[in-house]
């Protein structure tokens, strides 16, 4: 494990060198960061991270994004999670694996009201519509590492809330 700082990350070069595999599920949230820290750890940490993974020798590269994610957005949240998902395509990886996961139900140790709720209300819906509106972190970190042990299905490959449920069950 290597602590880096992400506001100088190309001094840290050599944290991403030798490994095969990038997983990246870096984020934060506009309440938390403001609108340009938002873009600054979503989009940028996530694009420096994704060339520096490629320069170290990464062959593929798994990155937790959002559905909806469209670079052509109104939306910032969305916009960004758009933007960053071509970013990390044109680093140039053997494979890239972008998810797309709905709503994610978690446990948190920061104190989110507007999302407590929302989450409360998915868990319910979830259990009549598994895959429609939120998935268990859980399953997420499942997925994506069992879409490291599939073979290769092309360069890019990008998995919605059903599919990465499906994939997370395996």
């Amino acid at each position: 494990q290597a602590v880096v700082d992400f506001e100088r990350l190309g001094e840290h070069a050599a944290a991403f060198q030798g490994h095969d595999v990038g997983f990246c599920c870096l984020g934060t949230t506009r309440a938390k960061a403001g609108a340009d820290g938002f873009v600054r750890v979503d989009r940028d940490y996530v694009a420096q991270a994704a060339e520096l993974a490629r320069a170290g020798g990464c062959k593929h590269f798994v990155l937790q994004s959002s559905r909806g994610a469209n670079a052509q957005s109104h939306f910032l949240y969305l916009r960004v999670k758009g933007e960053v998902e071509n970013l990390v395509q044109a680093v140039g990886f053997d494979r890239c694996t972008i998810l797309r996961p709905a709503v994610l139900l978690c446990k948190r140790q920061e104190s989110r009201p507007a999302e407590w709720i929302a989450q409360q209300f998915l868990g319910v819906v979830a259990r009549a519509f598994p895959t429609a509106y939120s998935v268990p972190v859980e399953t997420v970190a499942r997925a994506m590492v069992a879409c490291v042990l599939q073979p290769g299905e092309g360069k890019v490959k990008v998995l919605e809330n059903r599919a990465i449920h499906e994939l997370g069950k395996a």
